[in-house]
């Protein structure tokens, strides 16, 4: 599969002013020279502990937060610049053309009764996308609000409801379909079943999984909850402190990881048999600050493999067959100790 996106030392960092005149005294480092890339098609998962840099990461592509550093390049189809079809960094380019690019990719929140507008009408919230980017209007914008919400397992009954009179389930499928308005090519989705019961959970997962099947959709999932990301992702990656620490297929991450941390998160799956037991890894420490990373692997002053050359050369994420990307200097102390070949 081709590349959609590709993300290029990206880099987003949060000022830290002090004085009389707001000088800037540090940065937190939210997303620290993150390089990766997201192939036409596929579901990418990002997991990590909350406060490592996921959702700024997912909104530092969206360009709703900005880059400090770095290049997010779109492989896009359809004349959205000047230049027509092609490679766009969305870092670099226009407002205007911004803009035009949003068409293209969009954008799913954690809890739809915060990111649905109370006081609008359903076909407004769902229409409002059309008419901003004129891809419809009058007779054609109902019909297309009404596609839309069957599409999600809504009907036409619903356009004229506001927010407030819908389950949590139904209001994440009216998101959804807002998303879906602009026929995007590439959308985020930030957690969009951590706020919903676990049987409503199931079935936002299937609609995803069938409307990225159906429209050839490309997913960012980002995520806490491992077994969720197992059902919806074909890869994975793990985010620690502003870094991805390791990056695989969904099998090849559960069956065979190389990185303490993921271990310690696969660790932490409950499983539904109580006469099946599991290793709990437990984690010493807290994590650390992002104002003030410690040098070398930033996961060093927690873990058990931790060697000298950690706290002193930073790893890079190195591929050690098959795509699987593991950024730590101790992989082959892991690998043995779990019966993995490397």
């Amino acid at each position: 599969m081709a590349d959609l996106l590709e993300l290029k030392a990206l880099k987003t960092y949060y000022p830290l002013r002090a004085g009389i005149i707001r000088r800037i005294k540090n940065y937190v480092r939210a997303v620290d020279d993150i390089s990766l890339s997201l192939q036409r098609g596929e579901c990418l998962g990002l997991v990590g502990e909350s406060g490592c840099g996921k959702t700024t990461l997912g909104k530092t592509i969206l360009q709703l937060t900005r880059a400090t550093d770095g290049r997010i390049f779109l492989h896009s189809t359809g004349k959205v610049s000047e230049a027509g079809e092609g490679v766009i960094d969305l870092v670099s380019i226009r407002k205007k053309t911004l803009k035009r690019l949003r068409q293209k990719i969009q954008i799913v929140f954690q809890d739809p009764s915060t990111s649905l507008n109370p006081r609008m009408l359903v076909k407004n919230i769902i229409g409002e996308a059309l008419s901003i980017h004129r891809l419809a209007s009058g007779r054609e914008k109902i019909n297309r609000v009404i596609e839309l919400l069957k599409s999600v397992g809504l009907s036409e009954d619903h356009t004229m409801r506001y927010p407030h009179e819908f389950s949590g389930g139904q209001r994440q499928r009216i998101a959804i379909a807002r998303a879906l308005s602009t026929n995007p090519e590439f959308i985020i989705l930030d957690e969009p079943t951590s706020a919903l019961d676990v049987s409503v959970q199931a079935q936002i997962l299937n609609l995803l999984i069938d409307l990225k099947n159906r429209y050839n959709l490309t997913y960012l999932f980002i995520t806490h909850h491992l077994l969720v990301v197992e059902h919806i992702s074909d890869r994975i990656a793990v985010m620690y402190l502003g870094k991805i620490v390791e990056l695989a297929q969904t099998s090849a991450m559960f069956n065979s990881a190389l990185h303490p941390y993921t271990r310690a998160l696969l660790s932490a799956i409950p499983i539904p048999d109580p006469d099946l037991k599991r290793e709990r890894i437990i984690l010493s420490g807290d994590v650390p600050s992002p104002i003030d990373p410690p040098p070398g692997c930033r996961f060093h002053p927690r873990c058990s493999y931790a060697a000298t050359v950690c706290g002193n050369v930073e790893p890079v994420l190195e591929d050690v067959g098959g795509g699987h990307l593991v950024a730590c200097h101790c992989k082959k102390a892991v690998a043995r100790d779990h019966g993995i070949n490397l």
